[in-house]
């Protein structure tokens, strides 16, 4: 991610690398890694809260010269505005809060999404953007709580039609040991800081997640639907 430091060198508004080597982009406010893309598999991805609308807008520009898309996660409404007005054509999702300009790379596989209740929606839109905008087309799998597990039983066909399955839950967060019970394919557990006190805005989640007894189920962060996105991408590019 892109993040903002103090103004250490003057800023760097030609374009051109900085004196700290090859591969960042000097900004002046920020430090863009153009080379990430080639060392991870996963470009630089700049992560819009506590930025102003401009520096977003900059930090897009930036990468943009030098790769064919640049996203952006956690975006508001003022930098969303912003983005529109500088590239009109880009894809803006107020519900994921993200933006993409430019191309979606080939396809590496398909993931889907699912999520325990409406709540967890904009988790899991956000790693449903962060996806395709990797190459990873998403089937969306809403409102599928263990709280009525016949609507998971439903619904096996299309998670195991998946290449990896990524899981969004708040409350208790057993719909990923349930999930990682069903299907052969890898599965990351999103935990969200969606609940009532005891769940500690995601903590009882993201615990009952890393104590799940369903082999093959991987954990992100507290609401990071991106970091699953990002892990599942790594996933099935090594399948190509």
């Amino acid at each position: 991610m892109a993040v903002v430091t103090e103004y250490l060198q003057p800023a760097n508004r030609s374009g051109s690398m900085d004196s700290s080597g090859d591969g960042v982009l000097d900004l002046g406010f920020a430090r863009l890694d153009t080379d990430r893309v080639a060392r991870t598999g996963i470009p630089e991805v700049v992560y819009a809260e506590g930025k102003s609308p401009g520096q977003v807008v900059d930090c897009l520009a930036g990468l943009l010269e030098n790769h064919p898309q640049a996203l952006a996660t956690r975006v508001d409404e003022h930098t969303a505005a912003a983005i529109r007005s500088r590239w009109p054509e880009a894809a803006l999702d107020p519900v994921a809060r993200c933006a993409l300009i430019g191309a979606v790379p080939r396809e590496i596989g398909r993931v889907a999404v699912v999520s325990a209740g409406t709540s967890d929606g904009p988790v899991a839109a956000e790693a449903a953007f962060v996806a395709e905008a990797l190459g990873a087309p998403v089937t969306r799998i809403a409102d599928v709580g263990v709280a009525g597990l016949h609507r998971l039983l439903a619904v096996r066909g299309d998670l195991e039609a998946a290449d990896v399955v990524i899981v969004v839950a708040g409350m208790d967060g057993a719909l990923a040991s349930a999930v990682g019970g069903l299907v052969s394919k890898p599965v990351v557990a999103v935990p969200t800081s969606v609940g009532y006190g005891a769940a500690f805005e995601g903590l009882a989640a993201l615990l009952t997640m890393l104590n799940s007894c369903a082999p093959g189920v991987a954990v992100v962060n507290i609401d990071n639907g991106f970091g699953a996105a990002a892990f599942a991408a790594k996933v099935l590019a090594r399948r190509n």
